[in-house]
């Protein structure tokens, strides 16, 4: 099965306020490879070689395209959320080289050479997500991959946070069900989870 991209339009896309990925789609079955535009519309900028979640990618289409629309257009991995498109709710963080950083803001042009990680790269059952379900953070859900990448990068820098620690490094990742307490408990259940580990 394969995808025929017509003319921009303000659907068929899971992000429809960005021209580029604004297509019609038509499914066209028993033909090869899914998802051609980029080669046929969208070519003619820099060949950019990175990975996502260990796998290599190559992307040569517009460089200042947000790299929030190649994962979840491109790349079909829809965990990452689209929250405000400025860098101010956190829904859309995600990891590049072990860092948070928000996918809405960074253009593809950044990403070369780097190692993107998303929600769906993170081990499954790793000690923030069974804090997660443990303390049972989500409530609409939206916003809770952005939270958890957040506090993973968290831990990586500090394997002990303090509730301010936690405070400050999570203030970006924004929450409109207000479950900022869960979210706190959650990260110092994930402390005890991954000492578990380590000591195991």
């Amino acid at each position: 099965m394969t995808a025929r991209w017509f003319s921009p339009s303000p659907r068929g896309s899971t992000l429809p306020h960005f021209a580029l990925c604004d297509y019609d789609m038509e499914i066209i079955q028993h033909q090869p490879a899914f998802a051609r535009r980029y080669d046929r519309e969208l070519t003619g900028g820099p060949m950019i070689r990175f990975k996502v979640n260990g796998k290599d990618r190559t992307f040569d289409g517009d460089p200042d395209m947000p790299l929030l629309w190649y994962l979840r257009d491109v790349a079909q991995l829809t965990g990452t959320k689209f929250g405000c498109g400025m860098s101010l709710c956190g829904a859309c963080t995600v990891h590049q080289n072990g860092a948070a950083i928000r996918s809405c803001v960074t253009p593809m042009k950044e990403v070369g050479g780097a190692e993107i990680t998303t929600i769906e790269g993170i081990a499954p059952m790793h000690p923030v997500q069974q804090a997660w379900m443990e303390i049972r953070v989500p409530q609409c859900g939206y916003c809770q991959t952005g939270q958890i990448m957040q506090a993973i990068a968290l831990l990586k820098e500090n394997q002990n946070p303090s509730d301010q620690d936690i405070d400050v490094a999570m203030s970006g990742n924004l929450c409109r069900c207000g479950t900022y307490q869960r979210i706190r408990a959650a990260i110092h259940e994930a402390v005890k989870h991954q000492a578990a580990k380590e000591t195991a």
